[in-house]
């Protein structure tokens, strides 16, 4: 029987290549998004290249009460949540700080901070009582360093590694496993988003070299997910090649 995955954020980027990736290799994935057509193709493709099963809840993390609502409505086959990937995350603006746009720390906050709690808190019950699950929180290496602009957004991914080493501590004992995946530039959606639709000004972001892709982060995740019992990896960095960390990198 397959393991079931709930995987926020699943629309684009990471969480989509994520729920392709675990469905290709023996789990049953639950998909979720604010994007429900985004979703539905996801889950046809899914559907065409693996034999898992795929449920799809529409709803954004941000809202706790639409989150409550849409986990209590899986249908009883689906309750048994082995692994939470809290993919769902934004970067909105870019700006001093005496120059920030209080919209877009809200939603930086309440997407990158509140969504995964509000996730975890209704989750991690369930895996705790079966003494059995695997917590993935999508972090970043705006996580470990501060850049010029970056101020928000790299304090709600500081705040998302902190909350993993919190929960790693707290689901000791229950043996629960809890993991932060850490990405340098992954090219998707990520810069459109942050510079609100320019993508002229986006794709310039990963000019002159070869960034991540989706793709490479699902792979560490399924890495991470499929260790043996005994096995926990509790963070893990992952850049290009090409790239250091958030101020060093090469062209071509």
């Amino acid at each position: 029987m397959n393991k079931i995955a709930l995987i926020t954020g699943a629309t684009s980027g990471i969480g989509r290549a994520t729920a392709k990736k675990l469905a290709q290799h023996n789990f049953d994935v639950i998909i979720t998004g604010r994007r429900k057509e985004l979703l539905e193709d996801l889950k046809q493709e899914i559907q065409s290249q693996s034999s898992g099963r795929v449920y799809i809840l529409t709803f954004d993390v941000r809202d706790n009460e639409a989150v409550n609502q849409a986990i209590d409505s899986l249908p009883d086959d689906w309750q048994n949540i082995e692994v939470l990937v809290n993919n769902a995350g934004l970067a909105v603006g870019l700006n001093h700080i005496h120059e920030g746009v209080i919209d877009d720390w809200e939603r930086m906050i309440d997407t990158n901070i509140k969504g995964l709690l509000y996730m975890t808190r209704k989750i991690s019950p369930r895996m705790i009582e079966k003494k059995h699950g695997h917590i993935i929180n999508i972090g970043s290496t705006a996580g470990r360093e501060v850049y010029e602009k970056g101020n928000v957004y790299c304090s709600t991914k500081h705040a998302a590694i902190a909350l993993t080493q919190a929960m790693r501590i707290d689901m000791l004992e229950h043996k629960v496993k809890v993991t932060a995946i850490n990405p340098g530039m992954v090219e998707t959606e990520f810069s459109v988003v942050r510079f609100k639709g320019d993508k002229e000004k986006a794709d310039k972001v990963y000019q002159g070299f070869t960034p991540l892709y989706g793709e490479d982060i699902a792979d560490a995740i399924l890495y991470v997910v499929t260790r043996p019992e005994h096995v926990c990896i509790n963070d893990m960095i992952i850049t290009a090649t090409a790239q250091a960390n958030s101020f060093y990198k090469v062209t071509e």
